[in-house]
């Protein structure tokens, strides 16, 4: 993949996530203290972000970095409203503890055996 094809994937993540948290380019550069335009720039790929500016965006999106590494579009069909329903359970289970793990774990296992 090229790098600038990396970077503009990124870009339409954190702008997909940001749009569906229902925040502007201002509103998350003040959660992750950075100025809007880097936030556009980024956006736009017209920025090469450090790892560490990811971390600080994802924090202020409220997820896991890895979630900016997801590049799926999470409306348009059947498939692709499953893949976010899924990602969603994901980032709950993300937050749990070894021992929420397993109790969800169990839990489905009863729902779905």
């Amino acid at each position: 993949m090229a790098d600038d094809q990396i970077l503009k994937l990124i870009g339409i993540r954190i702008r997909d996530l940001r749009k569906e948290r229902g925040l502007s380019q201002e509103q998350l550069g003040e959660k992750a203290d950075f100025h809007f335009s880097y936030i556009g720039g980024i956006e736009r790929a017209e920025k090469n972000i450090s790892i560490l500016n990811l971390a600080k965006i994802a924090a202020a999106l409220e997820v896991h970095i890895g979630e900016l590494f997801v590049y799926i579009k999470s409306h348009h069909n059947v498939h692709s409203e499953k893949e976010a329903e899924l990602e969603e359970i994901l980032q709950i289970l993300l937050e749990q503890d070894i021992k929420g793990l397993r109790k969800a774990k169990t839990i489905l296992k009863e729902l779905y055996e």
